[in-house]
């Protein structure tokens, strides 16, 4: 029995976004080592983000004009470093929508090809059944107009028997055989041949 097509790709997304929270752990570790990471990547972002948060809860609290102290730097690097890793998940995880949006999209487009080629084949063979139609109509109007063109039997020769030419003609032929006798005017008064057979 077969089962619809497994969603490999949905798998491997979510197994690339698993696989993206050990990786900023990692770099969250190696930035809280390094000077580098920790000066310039980890402390400015954690700073900045310390500073909109305690702005926004001193403007919700009612406290204005109040001065911001900026974390130390440990508790920054720890704070750039939670930041940091979260930024890496989140990046990992808008790709893995992008890339299902565009295979998503890139099946609707098959898909729509593919019924517009239908409909395309469709609307083609329906021209040719149309025209098939026209055709046959215009031959039977062609044969009605023919079989009404035939002249009309009068009422004296409806009740007559027609006598064939080639039983009228077959003695002539018989006792003549050198001489071709042509069946176009056949004679109506040797009715006695007819008898004789």
């Amino acid at each position: 029995m077969v089962v619809g097509a497994f969603p490999i790709a949905k798998l491997l997304y979510l197994g690339v976004r698993q696989m993206s929270k050990p990786v900023a752990n990692r770099i969250k570790a190696g930035a809280r080592r390094s000077e580098f990471f920790k000066s310039y990547i980890c402390l400015p972002p954690a700073q900045i983000y310390h500073w909109v948060e305690m702005r926004t809860k001193m403007r919700i609290m009612g406290f204005r004009g109040s001065t911001i102290k900026p974390l130390n730097e440990e508790m920054a690097a720890e704070l750039g470093a939670e930041l940091l890793g979260e930024a890496i998940i989140f990046l990992i995880g808008t790709g893995c929508m992008v890339l299902e949006y565009s295979r998503q999209a890139a099946n609707s487009r098959r898909k729509e090809e593919e019924l517009t080629e239908t409909i395309t084949s469709l609307q083609t063979q329906l021209a040719e059944l149309s025209l098939t139609t026209e055709t046959m109509d215009a031959r039977l109007r062609e044969f009605n107009r023919q079989l009404v063109s035939f002249p009309t039997p009068n009422k004296e020769e409806v009740g007559r028997d027609p006598i064939p030419a080639f039983i009228l003609h077959r003695d002539a032929v018989k006792t003549q055989p050198g001489r071709r006798v042509s069946p176009a005017a056949p004679d109506r008064s040797s009715r006695t041949t007819i008898a004789a057979y």
